[in-house]
């Protein structure tokens, strides 16, 4: 497994837990907001962690922490993932798995063997504005669709989340959006920031009074939405 990154205590990634955070490299998506654009670029530049490191830490932080949550990136796009999580999952610790919902197969594997928790997948846009969205010609909608599909169904704790940028995101593609994911039982609306380190510039956050019309298009479809990380 390519640990890109570690962050070795958050009270916010995964709700209800005390953990930590690991980062993957590599993505199929380039969505010009991405904050995490060296890791999707040009992983094989970034430090890597060992895993010997991290599980240390595991061990060590026993009765501290309770779970792990794995972004990127694109975690399924790691081809020992599952054998990864096993191993997270022996130590008695919970796990929440990021994902862009790109491979629905994988995550109902990692599900239904225990070995995810909690999924938080990124919903990008409405499904006409997606390819834009995640800047490629083809977002796999089908695929996109399945993986929503599944956790519509309730097998595991979910929830789903959009960033929104002024320059993509309109109240109509929040309408479609409620459409389309209707009673989900968490989906948040998360403003978005200039890292410094984006995929495509001149891009800008949207006010709080443009925020507040955007959450106001998907309430009437999803009840819980709620903005995330906004004062």
């Amino acid at each position: 497994m390519r640990i890109s990154g570690l962050m070795k205590l958050t009270l916010l990634d995964f709700p209800g837990h005390t953990a930590c955070t690991v980062f993957t490299g590599g993505c199929n998506y380039r969505c010009p907001f991405c904050h995490n654009a060296e890791l999707v670029l040009r992983p094989e530049e970034q430090p890597e962690i060992p895993e010997a490191e991290f599980f240390a830490l595991l061990e060590k932080r026993r009765g501290l922490l309770d779970g792990v949550a794995v972004t990127g990136g694109e975690p399924t796009l790691q081809p020992d993932l599952p054998e990864f999580l096993r191993r997270i999952r022996d130590l008695g610790y919970a796990v929440k798995l990021d994902t862009n919902g790109t491979r629905p197969d994988l995550l109902k594997r990692l599900v239904q063997e225990g070995l995810v928790q909690y999924a938080a997948m990124d919903i990008k846009n409405s499904p006409a504005r997606y390819a834009e969205t995640a800047g490629t010609a083809d977002p796999q909608l089908d695929r996109i669709r399945e993986s929503a599909a599944f956790l519509l169904a309730g097998t595991v704790p979910y929830e789903f989340r959009t960033t929104v940028v002024q320059e993509l995101h309109r109240p109509e593609d929040l309408q479609e959006i409620g459409r389309w994911l209707r009673g989900a039982e968490r989906y948040f609306l998360q403003g978005f920031t200039d890292s410094g380190d984006l995929i495509r510039e001149g891009l800008h956050p949207c006010s709080r009074e443009e925020l507040d019309r955007l959450l106001a298009a998907v309430k009437p479809f999803i009840p819980a939405a709620e903005l995330r990380g906004v004062d």
